[in-house]
């Protein structure tokens, strides 16, 4: 087991805009940078539904874990941000559907808005394993 910090990028997301990483590891911890809607492709989701916004956004996010080696099991904790406290029941039903059994710790912070108009991000702390 090395010190090192890991910079990881992933086929799962277009690569970062800005100056940072689109997941880092340290040890067998995995952390994703925050993920809106757009799709790997590079094609944008802010202009549909919140399900739709929400679904890619953790399907980024789970895309950019698996790629580090940590699937949904490993999933220690989520952040979501969501435009709107009226949002968190789509929210929490497309997170149940993806995440299946597993039941990582997670907070959900309603916020006035995010970047480029989209209604979620999300980032997470993933154990390799």
């Amino acid at each position: 087991m090395t010190d090192e910090i890991e910079r990881i990028s992933s086929s799962a997301v277009t690569p970062p805009a800005g100056h940072y990483s689109t997941a880092t590891a340290w040890r067998d911890l995995v952390f994703t940078s925050g993920q809106l809607g757009r799709r790997a492709d590079g094609s944008e989701t802010f202009v549909q539904p919140f399900e739709v916004q929400a679904r890619q956004a953790l399907s980024s996010m789970l895309g950019i874990l698996a790629d580090a080696g940590c699937g949904p099991d490993r999933v220690l904790r989520i952040t979501a941000y969501i435009v709107g406290a009226e949002n968190w029941p789509a929210f929490n039903r497309v997170y149940a559907e993806l995440f299946g059994d597993a039941k990582p710790a997670r907070t959900v912070v309603p916020v006035a808005e995010l970047h480029h108009g989209y209604l979620v991000e999300v980032e997470a702390i993933g154990a390799r394993g």
